[in-house]
């Protein structure tokens, strides 16, 4: 009988020695893979503003981030609250943590916006230089040395690149492309397409360049404008995507007894899990709605 027991109490502690074996080997295989994408994804980020800086450090500050975070939530509600507890501390530091983990790559992303932006509007001004250089006799090559001369960030740099690219040997129409899809914009898109139908069809680029920086000035003013107009309704997507927050510590402050009953229940922190997720969607709708394409 002894022997029985003795041969179940070992297969039993085998079977869950190798669970947690195959557990830990899972988890292990899933971060590693997810730690490969995340640093593949953000090299092309960086690449895209030009960052000299390596992927692994874009995630150990990541990492840094997460856990300082959640240690300055756990550590103010810990200073903050009456009715203190491990489990809500722990939940308020998942939380802190969860919402700072994509954090730097929002970050690149902003700068990539900002960069695009930046782009746009110097590339009316290089339009009109380009033209200027066109009617002096100069060539199309040498109209877009005039605009990496100039030493205006970041437009002067990727006209660098471009000419980089063609005294490298790159044909015009590669080069071009390059660039087109390196900055994704939409009025150097045009500039491109205009710059290769001249060529193949023998059409005055000079007339087309001061077409182009009219377009785009009318379309950054016509974007001023949007902005202007849904200035109002992005402060409110703000406002109400962080009122549920701001009312959770208020609540857990003032009356520490009701907010606890969330805290220490299956359903209450189910609660507080969709109550989360709407408010995220709620946000993301509202900030699509005032997202509008010219």
């Amino acid at each position: 009988m002894d022997t029985g027991i003795l041969m179940a109490s070992s297969c039993a502690a085998a079977s869950v020695v190798f669970s947690t074996l195959v557990i830990v080997d899972f988890f292990s295989y899933v971060s590693s893979r997810y730690k490969d994408k995340y640093l593949e994804q953000t090299a092309v980020e960086l690449d895209d503003v030009l960052l000299q800086v390596p992927p692994s450090r874009i995630f150990d500050l990541t990492i840094a981030l997460c856990a300082l975070s959640a240690f300055a939530a756990i550590l103010f509600f810990g200073i903050t609250s009456r009715n203190f507890s491990w489990a809500k501390a722990f939940f308020i530091g998942f939380i802190a943590m969860s919402a700072t983990f994509p954090v730097p790559r929002i970050y690149l992303r902003f700068l990539k916006k900002r960069r695009l932006e930046k782009f746009n509007e110097q590339l009316e001004d290089a339009l009109s230089s380009m033209s200027s250089a066109l009617k002096a006799g100069f060539s199309i090559n040498q109209s877009f040395d005039v605009i990496a001369e100039q030493n205006l960030k970041p437009i002067s740099v990727e006209f660098r690149l471009l000419l980089h690219e063609i005294r490298l040997g790159i044909p015009l129409e590669k080069a071009l492309d390059n660039m087109t899809t390196r900055l994704q914009s939409d009025d150097f898109e045009l500039v491109a397409t205009a710059i290769l139908t001249a060529r193949q069809t023998g059409g005055e680029l000079t007339v087309i360049f001061e077409r182009l920086s009219g377009l785009i000035r009318e379309r950054l003013r016509i974007q001023g404008r949007l902005n202007t107009l849904t200035a109002q309704g992005r402060m409110q997507a703000i406002i109400v995507g962080a009122m549920p927050f701001l009312l959770m510590f208020a609540l857990n402050y003032v009356a520490p007894e009701m907010m606890s009953n969330f805290f220490n229940s299956i359903k209450g922190i189910a609660l507080i899990a969709a109550a989360v997720i709407l408010d995220v969607i709620g946000f993301l709708v509202i900030r699509k709605i005032l997202t509008i394409d010219i």
